[in-house]
């Protein structure tokens, strides 16, 4: 392993531990009901999100690293993957206080999160 797919592999793994923290402090919300139920459910939806959405990269940053992609394509593609992953994820907590503004970010994530498995795809079919 080199170069960005190193890089990112390691700030997904050191992220997981923030999702970890995420699912405490998610707890602690809900027995406290200091949020609305929609605003739970986005909390939620976001703690998940980010979660699920980090063991996806570490996936597909294997696929990325034995793939035919050139350093310059894994780059975009772990940039895709990292911003991705935010925008999909803090979508939801941005939604807590913005709902449109947060699915807007949302949506935007998902977006940059099928570039990049398209990418990605293209790597393995054609090493």
């Amino acid at each position: 392993m080199h170069g960005p797919v190193q890089l990112f592999t390691v700030i997904a793994l050191v992220s997981l531990p923030t999702v970890m923290y995420g699912g405490y402090a998610l707890s602690g919300v809900l027995r406290r009901g200091d949020l609305t139920e929609k605003q739970r459910g986005f909390f939620r939806a976001g703690h998940a999100h980010a979660g699920v959405l980090l063991v996806l990269t570490l996936a597909a940053l294997q696929l990325v690293e034995h793939g035919g992609l050139g350093d310059p394509a894994r780059w975009i593609v772990c940039f895709l993957l990292l911003f991705g992953v935010l925008a999909q994820s803090g979508g939801f907590f941005v939604a807590m206080l913005r709902t449109r503004v947060g699915m807007s970010v949302t949506t935007g994530g998902a977006v940059l999160l099928g570039a990049a498995m398209l990418l990605t795809a293209y790597g393995v079919a054609f090493p």
